[in-house]
């Protein structure tokens, strides 16, 4: 892996964890990324605390990461742009809260995430994706 981007400071650090964005006061487990997908009613958005891990992470400016359980596949943003991860972070076991939603998705928005992830452009699978807009990320060190 090359250098490491952090464009975020953590809001409380210790030697186990990181949280970025909001302070999270309860840092219990959540759901897994297929339970918090298979609750979703229309297309949300939902309020969901999940735990999972980041799959890959934007190597831009870790503005987004993807958590991947078997199938199902959900892209992380961050509330308002506010807040970034470390692009060092993938494979790290994360516990966020945010809003979850199905939500359409172009080939073009496809190739630009593929482009941020450091990663060759491939045809799409279907016209939506599952996308959560994350407030606080909890990432275990």
């Amino acid at each position: 892996m090359g250098d490491v981007t952090r464009l975020s400071a953590p809001v409380e650090s210790t030697a186990e964890y990181e949280v970025f964005g909001d302070a999270m006061t309860d840092k219990a487990p959540g759901l897994s990324v297929s339970e918090a997908v298979a609750s979703l009613g229309d297309n949300g958005p939902e309020s969901v605390r999940v735990t999972t891990t980041i799959n890959k992470v934007c190597q831009k400016k870790g503005c987004f990461f993807i958590a991947q359980e078997g199938d199902t596949v959900v892209r992380v943003t961050f509330h308002d742009y506010a807040f970034f991860i470390p692009t060092d972070t993938a494979g790290k076991p994360v516990t966020l809260v945010g809003e979850l939603v199905r939500t359409p998705i172009s080939q073009a928005q496809a190739d630009h995430y593929a482009d941020d992830l450091g990663e060759a452009p491939e045809p799409i699978a279907g016209a939506f994706e599952y996308a959560i807009e994350a407030s606080s990320v909890l990432i275990q060190r």
